[in-house]
């Protein structure tokens, strides 16, 4: 294991990228405890205790966000915004087009992305403001003056910006992605303050914790690395004197091809309505009601969670994996699946094949984004895991390890060194 360290450790160019990436990941943490003028981080961070609706912004902030940091939003603006251009490829045939024109669609796609993610860090700190403000309120705490709310969104908002910035720094000049780097620098950077919450409440939670942990993590990279290689054949083809192709190769379908985002998309459905019910209506019968029945660890909330989640994963992999544009390129290329004709019939086996595959994926998203909240309710001390420890930040830190890891082990048999994985 120490060969392939120092390895990538002798060569000058991926020392530097690595040197370059633990001093933008530095920056980005320092920016993280800096909290914006005009606010007492203590009093935000008692508040926001007190709900576990707030842990998962939380956990992928770092912290940041219950430090009233001026990376209190994190990366988050630009992963919706990243998520809004993908789904509306789906709708604009503009956007659609711009994906299949290489380099110079990628450029537009980017540009785009930058712009809705200004706008998103605009709406999102100022619905950060208010929740906060409204929590505050109801802790006796008076509100935040104009000029504050204005120089919290204008810090909030910049904030924002320069992370994107440096996100793109590590993508282009150090090492892995760099918006993924970032967010799971942030999930690993909350571990020690929940271990240490644990040691002062429960000891014996933590043994439950570090088990229950290990074991997920195992789990999540035995489904990350599963897929089902469907063989393809290409048809050999006399060129002049010369034969091409004949060449049989296989198209790699993951049995989560959805990744992390139905896991999202179903906490902002459930979180963001009880999120203002919280706050603003939490003394009516309809408030109370809803709290009652749909607050975050209830049966209903965690059965529709489940729900959302496997219709998200079967929704997502639909847009981000199209069966009929694979089926044109076979074709288009002289390739087939042996035993399938070309074309539709291999569009329709493909999709099935597809199908099969993503409900134990989704069940297994579903499962692990419940798990937590189900072994440590009611437990003592076990509410500090619940409010900022869940099963999408074990599948963020493995994918992003697994990715960086195959980045790194590319370079190393690149220049003819012993890589990590074998």
């Amino acid at each position: 294991m120490l060969d392939p360290i120092k390895g990538f450790w002798k060569l000058p160019d991926l020392r530097k990228k690595i040197i370059f990436t633990v001093a933008i990941i530095l920056i980005y943490r320092l920016g993280a405890v800096i909290p914006v003028p005009g606010v007492d981080p203590t009093v935000v961070s008692n508040v926001l205790s007190k709900g576990s609706i707030f842990g998962f912004l939380d956990l992928v902030t770092g912290g940041a966000f219950a430090r009233a940091a001026i990376f209190s939003l994190g990366i988050m603006p630009y992963i919706t915004a990243s998520i809004i251009m993908q789904l509306l490829r789906v709708v604009i045939p503009k956007i659609e087009q711009w994906s299949k024109e290489g380099e110079i669609g990628e450029k537009k796609m980017t540009q785009w992305t930058r712009y809705l993610t200004l706008g998103l860090a605009v709406l999102e700190s100022t619905g950060s403001i208010l929740v906060v403000q409204a929590a505050l309120r109801q802790a006796g705490q008076p509100p935040f003056s104009l000029a504050t709310k204005i120089l919290m969104i204008g810090t909030m908002v910049t904030g924002t910006v320069l992370v994107m910035w440096l996100g793109e720094l590590i993508t282009q000049r150090g090492i892995g992605n760099g918006m993924s780097i970032i967010i799971t620098i942030n999930i690993l950077a909350r571990f020690p303050v929940i271990i240490g919450q644990l040691i002062a409440s429960n000891p014996a939670v933590l043994a439950l914790f570090i088990a229950i942990f290990l074991t997920m993590i195992v789990a999540v990279v035995y489904m990350e690395l599963g897929q089902r290689k469907v063989p393809v054949q290409y048809a050999k083809r006399i060129v002049g004197r010369k034969m091409y192709g004949g060449a049989a190769t296989f198209i790699p379908l993951k049995v989560n091809s959805s990744g992390v985002i139905p896991i999202i998309f179903a906490s902002a459905i459930l979180n963001f309505p009880f999120l203002m019910v919280q706050n603003y209506f939490s003394k009516s019968t309809f408030g109370t009601t809803v709290i009652r029945y749909l607050g975050p660890g209830t049966p209903l909330n965690l059965t529709l969670e489940v729900l959302l989640i496997v219709f998200f994963a079967y929704f997502y992999t639909a847009i981000i994996f199209n069966p009929k544009d694979t089926a044109d390129n076979l074709k288009k290329y002289g390739g087939f699946i042996p035993g399938v004709r070309p074309g539709g019939a291999t569009a329709e086996y493909i999709n099935n094949i597809l199908t099969r595959l993503t409900l134990p994926g989704a069940i297994f998203l579903g499962f692990l984004a419940i798990l937590p909240t189900i072994i440590f309710s009611g437990v003592g001390g076990g509410n500090v895991v619940i409010n900022s420890f869940s099963g999408i930040s074990i599948l963020i830190i493995v994918g992003v390890s697994l990715e960086t890891v195959r980045q790194l082990e590319s370079q190393l048999v690149m220049r003819h060194y012993e890589g990590f994985l074998k």
